[in-house]
């Protein structure tokens, strides 16, 4: 997120050095006390003017400083009062002086942190709208064209045809899903069931799920510890390794092979997926996680990923405390590092992934 800089200082507000509003009330009202004294005191002494008009005048330089003063330790209100109208249009550049270093300063500064997040939850909204229209446009489009080739009798409606269509229903689908639960685990709606789980039968379970695909890429299994054990939600954890599963395949070349690796490290379980793909850049390594964003995209767009899965594994993870990160792979592709709570012993009940 951008953090604005700071602005300098203002000279119309001489107590922005002062840290508390209540000091400066006080120092304004015994600074005005003083000035209507000694102008009234010059003003009789000095100048030999009557009480009355002593008074009127010193009244007056007094009602002067203080407005002055005063406008100075209430700028940022005001500020704030306008950026808030201009936020209300959609407008979100607007921004407070933040120079004051009591409470008045520090509500601006925090203002003007809520209105960088602001611009960047729009920018982040805005993106989003445009992606998803985008996903939704592509298969629909080609469902579109293939029926009425369909409906003109320009296309049989062969088994081919079919196939083609049905891959596209599929991925809308996919797409539909992922939305829904990403923005299930975004609102913390999403609550986990934790237990500890035996990692090697989740693992196997996603494996042969990913093998129905046909893909022809072979799928390595190795676990060091038959009753490796990890503590988390089975069912979501079973989502981040198939995610994670079908992401190294789609980018894995036809006749490759990809590795699924598990063990135990201290008090944690480290599992590793490992492909043969062009791996993932340095830049790109926190990138990816991003929801929407491809680091090959024609070639992801065109195998179906929407760029959601990493988003939503990263999600898990973190709901479980965990951590999820890429490190490259010699010579060629990526090792998907993710690291859950580990578990001491297996419960006695049967798990739900295995059924």
């Amino acid at each position: 997120m951008k953090h604005l800089p700071p602005r300098p200082h203002v000279p119309d507000r001489p107590l922005d050095v002062v840290t508390s509003i209540k000091v400066k009330l006080a120092t304004l009202i015994v600074g005005a006390v003083g000035i209507t004294v000694f102008v009234f005191w010059f003003c009789i002494r000095i100048i030999n003017l009557w009480p009355s008009a002593a008074g009127i005048i010193a009244g007056a330089v007094a009602l002067l400083m203080v407005s002055r003063m005063a406008r100075g330790m209430t700028s940022p209100l005001r500020e704030m009062a306008a950026a808030t109208q201009a936020m209300a249009k959609g407008d979100y550049s607007q921004t407070v002086t933040a120079t004051s270093h009591d409470e008045v300063g520090r509500l601006a500064a925090a203002f003007n942190q809520m209105a960088a997040e602001l611009a960047e939850t729009d920018r982040v909204r805005r993106d989003l709208v445009a992606n998803v229209s985008h996903e939704l446009r592509t298969p629909l489009t080609s469902l579109q064209a293939t029926l009425e080739n369909l409906i003109d009798g320009v296309a049989p409606a062969d088994p081919h045809t079919l196939h083609t269509m049905l891959h596209q229903v599929e991925r809308l689908g996919r797409l539909v899903t992922q939305l829904l639960d990403l923005s299930r685990l975004e609102a913390g709606t999403v609550p986990l069931d934790r237990h500890p789980f035996a990692v090697e039968p989740l693992i196997a379970h996603a494996v042969r799920e990913q093998e129905l695909t046909d893909s022809g890429i072979a799928i390595e299994v190795s676990v060091d510890d038959h009753d490796l054990a990890a503590d988390g939600d089975p069912e979501r954890v079973h989502q981040v390794v198939a995610n994670l599963l079908e992401n190294a395949v789609r980018h894995s070349p036809q006749g490759g092979s990809v590795q699924v690796r598990a063990r135990r490290s201290a008090d944690s379980v480290t599992i590793e997926i490992l492909d043969e793909g062009p791996g993932i850049t340095p830049g790109d390594a926190e990138r990816v996680f991003e929801r929407f964003y491809r680091a090959d995209s024609a070639r992801a767009a065109s195998d179906g990923g929407a760029g959601l899965g990493l988003a939503i594994a990263r999600w898990i993870v973190d709901l479980h405390g965990g951590e999820i990160h890429p490190e490259p792979r010699d010579p060629h592709g990526c090792r998907m590092v993710v690291t859950l709570p580990g578990a001491r012993s297996l419960p006695r009940r049967p798990q739900e992934i295995t059924q």
